[in-house]
């Protein structure tokens, strides 16, 4: 509890970072893509022994984002209405609407369909935060999603696969449970373990910075990850390159849905101007880098599923910046508009 007292300094420099956080994403992921590319093209041997290290890449990622995120339990007793309207729009539409694109777009390729629907179906835990505070929404009653939206994700990964990938695909999801168990209980423990016992151990000075240095290195990690996964199958995934523009067109166009349907659910519903904010936020943003690391586990040898989620990637903070200013400056403009009447009267 003495980590509370860090205040708010504490918390807009995480804010702070996360952006940067997701900047640097922005950079290394198309860099990570051309020099893997470019290294199992003309050094194919070397690429072949630099795919060894994608498990223990894999094994880090899921610790640093396990490590980063604040897993507390919310006590939000007059925001229930919002967060069950927030749990259904991610977990019960999205999905439904992220079935819809991926069948339209990739119905009869199914690793194509498979790494679309996995980028789709998730929300983000954690880096949402960032985009919700610059466009001035509600982080408080955001911090309290962030357990909901990870412990949703993983009890339901192993639901959804079979459920919306399997029906369209011959992907064997016969020993995910047990695959999952294996690979996802050991960085989950050993991180919530360790964020336990430094936080104890530790005083709040040398404490606070470790998770937004967890945070930090993820994006580093995730671009190693994806140099790795280009580099090791260059020659898989340089064979439909006009599937590439189809993830991106596909993508944009999920945006924009999910953009309307929050702006429906904030008509339908009269949800403030600030969880306005947050629930556009957390619709929008998926959880890529967790869910390219559970990939890897439940779909291994699929380089293809791989390559869609990291491509949807390259296009989501550029998003996210966008969509933050654009709601920032509608309050702007709904300040000015305020104050005009105010004066006229």
């Amino acid at each position: 509890m003495h980590h509370q007292a860090s205040g708010f300094s504490s918390r807009a420099g995480c804010f702070l970072l996360m952006s940067r956080t997701g900047s640097v994403i922005t950079i290394l992921l198309p860099l990570a893509i051309l020099l893997g590319l470019g290294l199992g093209s003309f050094l194919p041997t070397i690429a072949e022994q630099v795919g060894s290290l994608v498990d223990p890449l894999v094994l880090s990622l899921l610790t640093l984002l396990f490590f980063e995120a604040r897993i507390s339990l919310p006590k939000p007793p007059g925001n229930i209405p919002f967060l069950l309207i927030a749990w259904t729009a991610n977990f019960v539409i999205i999905p439904v609407l992220a079935w819809g694109i991926a069948s339209i777009f990739f119905g009869g390729e199914p690793a194509l369909f498979a790494g679309l629907l996995l980028y789709l179906l998730f929300p983000c835990t954690d880096w949402f935060l960032a985009f919700t505070r610059i466009a001035n929404g509600d982080v408080a009653l955001g911090s309290a999603l962030i357990p909901i939206n990870l412990i949703s994700q993983l009890l339901l990964f192993p639901v959804f696969l079979p459920l919306f990938i399997g029906t369209q695909t011959s992907f064997d999801f016969g020993g995910i449970w047990g695959t999952l168990g294996k690979w996802f209980l050991l960085p989950f423990t050993g991180a919530v373990l360790l964020r336990f016992v430094l936080s104890r151990v530790l005083s709040a000075t040398l404490f606070d910075p470790l998770p937004r240095l967890a945070g930090s290195a993820i994006a580093w990690v995730l671009s190693a990850l994806v140099f790795c996964i280009f580099s090791s199958n260059a020659s898989q995934l340089t064979a439909n390159p006009s599937a590439f523009p189809l993830i991106l067109l596909a993508v944009f166009l999920f945006f924009v849905l999910t953009w309307l349907l929050g702006e429906f659910l904030a008509w339908r519903f009269r949800i403030g101007r600030k969880q306005h904010v947050l629930l556009a936020m957390t619709t929008a943003a998926r959880n890529s880098p967790l869910m390219l690391g559970l990939a890897t586990m439940a779909l291994p040898g699929e380089p293809i599923v791989y390559a869609t989620l990291i491509i949807g990637m390259l296009v989501e903070f550029p998003h996210l910046t966008v969509l933050s200013r654009l709601l920032l400056r509608k309050e702007n403009r709904m300040v000015s508009s305020s104050t005009n009447h105010l004066t006229r009267k």
